[in-house]
């Protein structure tokens, strides 16, 4: 009675079981229905599109790629690496970016509206012009002369030439030409009892004695002679 009992229960649990293989394969069948149709669609699709590419792309050029990229696994390692270098500079320098980009343009546009930009090429073009005009021999040449401007405004920067620079330019707006008359002796010896003429004179008289100094390389004729004797000596 108990053998009985037993196998019933292992009958039993074996029906379970088989029903539950049952349910399972009815499952998978149920799914595979459901699959085919998609997977027969898929494949439909995918032969359609490799017979659009059938004459750029044969199955040697895939293998030849295959080759090369595993030829090229070191290079594209080291491709990697050096754009995950470039990622972290990107993402140390986009706070700077967010801030210096938007000022940059701004200030960009400042110069715009204030006209630099066309100052800009406007000096481009007078460049241009000068550089059809003149060769560079001439500029060679205008280079030597401006390094002897410089030495001249060098010395007219001295106290002395700035403060005569600037009595001289007081002088036109002082000055009524409509008023000039002309003069002989008599009327230049009677001007002379004017105090304004007798110190013109005396001024003119003291820069005509520095207009020596465009003779002689600078040098008073008898220093000039001196100098010229001791040079034989």
């Amino acid at each position: 009675m108990n053998d009985e009992s037993l196998i019933l229960q292992q009958l039993d649990h074996m029906g379970k079981e088989i029903s539950s293989i049952s349910d399972s394969a009815r499952s998978l069948q149920e799914l595979r229905e459901e699959i085919t149709p998609r997977v027969n669609e898929l494949v439909a699709v995918l032969i359609k599109e490799l017979a659009e590419v059938e004459a750029d792309c044969t199955l040697e050029d895939v293998a030849y790629l295959l080759k090369n990229a595993l030829r090229s696994v070191r290079n594209m390692n080291w491709s990697l690496d050096q754009l995950k270098s470039l990622i972290d500079f990107l993402r140390s320098v986009e706070p700077l970016l967010r801030s210096s980009v938007p000022q940059g343009i701004y200030q960009l546009d400042q110069f715009e509206q204030q006209g630099i930009f066309q100052i800009i090429s406007a000096m481009f073009a007078v460049m241009q012009k000068i550089a059809q005009t003149y060769t560079p021999a001439d500029f060679e040449q205008i280079g030597e002369g401006l390094v002897r401007l410089v030495g001249v405004a060098k010395k007219l920067t001295s106290p002395n030439a700035l403060n005569l620079l600037d009595k001289a330019a007081d002088i036109p707006a002082k000055l009524d030409l409509s008023r000039a008359k002309p003069v002989g002796v008599f009327g230049a010896a009677f001007a002379m009892r004017n105090p304004e003429v007798k110190q013109g004179m005396g001024v003119l008289l003291e820069i005509t004695k520095g207009l020596v100094l465009l003779k002689n390389g600078g040098q008073v004729e008898g220093e000039s002679q001196a100098a010229t004797q001791n040079r034989e000596a």
